[in-house]
């Protein structure tokens, strides 16, 4: 009882700290999908992003709980619904950030290219304001996977400019146009990898900090559950 007590308080300020853990991997998720809102149209892609942020706040007075509680059946009782409560959040959350990153890679590629192909660009000293621009400078990349792909594009129109949009130019040639005669000026890495990079980060960390939790809130269960059993129901003997 003595160990089961003492594990409980050490994993009640556990719980305070992944709280910020929880919240800063929600936060990141929600913003990834509002950044790139033209690539992922549906509000759904943000629901693990928001299942983290429900998380960090329940878990907040989940480790209060844990770190005061003693012999109080009540406090007992409400912990215990609070850690399968966390529990449900952080499976759900999991599960979601795993299978939603499997659907973003393979729609990332289709929704990027249809970007591409629909862009009109000259070569002018026109930066763009496009979406597509807006990525590529945001990215510091070219094309889906490279600038080639700009070329492909421009293929099946009557114009085959000689260039690609100003945005595939790096930082550090300010005289850059996109002009092809010059691709040393042209940043070399392709969107599409950088993208996936960034999205592998937000929902693989969501995925593990809510498996590393749901452990962690088992072992809580466990030992409130030790707590309990020493403590019988006395004011229910009635029954």
């Amino acid at each position: 009882r003595i160990f089961a007590q003492s594990l409980l308080r050490s994993l009640g300020f556990i719980f305070w700290g992944t709280a910020a853990a929880q919240a800063f991997g929600g936060v990141l998720v929600i913003l990834m999908f509002k950044n790139y809102r033209y690539l992922f149209q549906e509000s759904y892609w943000s629901l693990p992003g928001w299942l983290a942020l429900a998380t960090a706040l329940v878990l907040l007075p989940t480790g209060v709980l844990a770190v005061s509680i003693q012999r109080s059946r009540n406090k007992q009782g409400t912990l215990m619904y609070l850690l399968l409560l966390l529990f449900c959040l952080e499976t759900s959350s999991a599960a979601l950030a795993h299978s939603y990153y499997i659907r973003a890679a393979s729609h990332l590629e289709s929704s990027m290219g249809y970007l591409v192909d629909q862009h009109n660009w000259t070569c002018s000293q026109d930066p763009g304001n496009s979406a597509v621009d807006v990525m590529q400078r945001k990215l510091r990349c070219c094309g889906v996977h490279n600038y080639t792909d700009w070329l492909k594009a421009s293929s099946s129109s009557w114009h085959h400019p000689a260039c690609v949009p100003e945005s595939c130019c790096k930082e550090t040639h300010s005289h850059c146009r996109g002009d092809l005669g010059h691709v040393e000026q042209l940043s070399k890495e392709g969107c599409l990898k950088k993208l996936e990079d960034q999205l592998c980060f937000a929902m693989m960390y969501v995925f593990w900090c809510c498996t590393l939790l749901s452990i962690l809130e088992l072992l809580a269960g466990v030992s409130n559950g030790i707590l309990m059993r020493r403590q019988p129901f006395h004011e229910l003997s009635i029954l």
